[in-house]
């Protein structure tokens, strides 16, 4: 007979049910919102007087604001609350070549963006940020910040807070959230960009009931976000879904990670760039030292032949990518984050050939190009800063899948 040390059990205090009560409501007026306080209760099942005490709190911490009035047939009419948006988070997204920088509120609603070019080593990288930091504290004194979030190329050790892997940046293990948050005096969230992009659709798609769903960031290298059962797969050390360095030709190009052939040196905008060159060199077409991938898509949209095969190629070797996708996770849906899927007509139907072919499904897995684009990774930065207050999981669909 199984026994079970109930001493071992953890007890609920009354402190915790609060938080938790209060995590609820926040949610529900965020999900609702502008919604009254009775309806809050109906929805949550908690008592009227709790939900009261509740939104007193929030309204007192600047979270939640009193709006309009709703309508009734008869008696009181209700005062709806929605979030205040008015509170602000700071959102930074580092890429080997630019670091994008901007100012959402807790809807996800941006009031300034700007970007630098990204520092070669992350100490000068932090000086710079924290400058832009003071400027854009000091611009908006009247404003709550509730944080800071950073999307980057890379995967943070969640035990140190240090920066362990971005071969792409060509950074040193570095903690980057420490001196931010001691010179702001704000809470610092670090998380990988397509993790970062996987939360955004999560929390900024009201409509979303996907609790089985990978990102797939393209961008100098490829990163992958995982959510499963609804909830972010991180890994024992953080790196779970670095998908971008396996191996699928051990004699193809060297990466940036020390192996020859990962998937990011055959599919990402470098690859497609590096494929341009390769058939120019041949073809003694070398027009373009300096070529930028959306360069390189409008090349193909005059119809230059081969910019048109070198996204080919680029598109054939993402697809390679997806199968392994498929076949390892069984998400419904897959989405793609990145410049490339401006020329999503070209890419998505030799993907979606790809994964037909495998045949080891039987519901085709949704391919979807984020809705964002490349702001995606922005406004994921924005939800780590709210990952704490909105909870982690997706809400279970009607037959608990």
């Amino acid at each position: 007979m199984l026994r079970i040390d109930l001493s071992d059990l953890p007890v609920a205090s009354s402190e915790t049910a609060r938080h938790l009560n209060r995590r609820v409501i926040l949610k529900l007026i965020r999900d609702k919102q502008p919604i009254s306080r009775a309806h809050l209760a109906r929805l949550s099942g908690l008592q009227r007087s709790t939900v009261s005490l509740i939104t007193e709190d929030l309204i007192e911490d600047r979270w939640v604001v009193e709006g309009t009035t709703g309508r009734l047939p008869r008696g009181r009419r209700p005062t709806l609350l929605h979030l205040n948006q008015k509170r602000r988070i700071i959102c930074v997204d580092i890429r080997p070549k630019r670091i994008f920088i901007g100012v959402s509120d807790v809807n996800g609603v941006f009031a300034s963006q700007e970007s630098i070019p990204t520092p070669p080593d992350p100490e000068s990288a932090i000086r710079q940020l924290l400058a832009k930091f003071r400027s854009l504290l000091k611009d908006r004194m009247e404003d709550p910040y509730e944080g800071i979030g950073i999307s980057l190329p890379g995967r943070v050790d969640y035990a140190t807070q240090q920066l362990v892997f971005a071969p792409n940046l060509v950074w040193p293990a570095v903690d980057l959230k420490t001196p931010i948050e001691r010179a702001t005096g704000l809470e610092v969230a670090i998380e990988n960009a397509a993790n970062a992009c996987a939360l955004a659709e999560i929390w900024f798609d009201r409509t979303n009931t996907l609790r089985n769903l990978v990102t797939v960031t393209v961008s100098e290298g490829i990163g992958t976000g995982i959510i499963a059962d609804g909830q972010l797969i991180r890994g024992a050390n953080g790196m779970a879904g670095e998908l971008g360095h396996f191996q699928l030709d051990t004699e193809g190009p060297m990466c940036g990670c020390g192996k020859k052939g990962c998937w990011e040196v055959l599919a990402s905008d470098r690859a497609a760039i590096r494929y341009y060159f390769e058939s120019a060199v041949r073809s003694n077409r070398l027009k373009h030292s300096g070529l930028e991938f959306k360069a390189l898509l409008s090349m193909a949209d005059q119809g230059d032949t081969l910019a048109v095969r070198a996204l080919d190629k680029m598109a054939l070797q993402l697809a390679r990518g997806v199968q392994m996708i498929v076949g390892a996770f069984d998400p419904e849906a897959i989405m793609f984050v990145g410049e490339f899927t401006a020329a999503w007509e070209r890419f998505e139907p030799r993907i979606k050939s790809a994964v037909e072919q495998q045949k080891i499904r039987p519901v085709p897995v949704s391919l979807v190009p984020a809705r964002d684009g490349e702001r995606s990774r922005l406004r994921g930065s924005v939800a780590l800063v709210l990952y704490k207050y909105f909870g982690v999981g997706l809400p279970q669909s009607a037959s608990g899948q």
